[in-house]
């Protein structure tokens, strides 16, 4: 019996997803299932303005009320606490990046079987400020250094990707999502990563579990095998 598809749509310039990857991978670990890693490009300005920072941090350019600061500031100060925690490095970016070609770069790299190593260089990289995502040549060098065949990246993402990309976005908006990390299982959509225990029980109510793990503890509410819904 093959492996069940459960879809994945992340964002690069998302720190969120970022933290999300490890406990999104463990799923597949510990469940029969396979893992579809899509890419879902963000249109942070329609929601939280944009802005552009100096190296030393200081606004030189800026399109957001005190209310989208608010939001923005308290996200990344959300985010470094659970990223000290795995020994993450998250620099908050000096613009909104334009993150479609490294959303191509997914599909590309799930083509030639390389999908994990090059999720893993280019979010520790963006996030250490080390990789331009906006730079098809950079994304062709990952992709090469990985032994993924980057000399074909740039032809892909100005056609066949990029209209891909683009379907894949629009499906995904007409089945509801909005944000990432978006977990998709069986038509139900689990949007952020501490919606993962949740999915954990899902899978294992399906009887998906590989041999020797047990059933899970939701992190933030007790579990009743009797409760309506189980």
């Amino acid at each position: 019996m093959s492996e069940q598809s459960v879809s994945v749509y992340i964002d690069y310039k998302s720190p969120y997803a970022y933290l999300s990857i490890e406990p999104i991978w463990t799923l597949e670990r510990d469940y029969d299932i396979a893992l579809d890693w899509l890419p879902y490009t963000l249109d942070i300005p329609e929601y939280l303005g944009s802005a552009k920072v100096d190296d030393d941090g200081a606004v030189v350019e800026q399109n957001r009320s005190e209310r989208q600061w608010r939001r923005v500031r308290y996200s990344y100060m959300d985010v470094r606490r659970y990223a000290n925690l795995r020994g993450l490095t998250v620099r908050g970016p000096q613009k909104i990046w334009d993150s479609s070609l490294a959303g191509i770069g997914i599909l590309y790299a799930k083509n030639q079987g390389a999908f994990r190593a090059y999720n893993a260089i280019v979010y520790e990289r963006f996030w250490r400020r080390e990789l331009d995502i906006e730079d098809a040549a950079v994304i062709a060098a990952v992709l090469d250094e990985i032994g993924a065949e980057g000399a074909g990246f740039s032809a892909y993402a100005a056609g066949e990707g990029r209209a891909l990309h683009d379907r894949i976005r629009a499906e995904a908006e007409d089945a509801g999502v909005f944000g990432v990390p978006t977990v998709v299982l069986d038509g139900e959509m689990f949007f952020g990563r501490e919606h993962v225990s949740l999915i954990r029980l899902r899978l294992h109510d399906k009887g998906l579990a590989r041999p020797g793990v047990t059933a899970p503890t939701d992190v933030a509410y007790a579990w009743r095998p009797d409760a309506p819904g189980w």
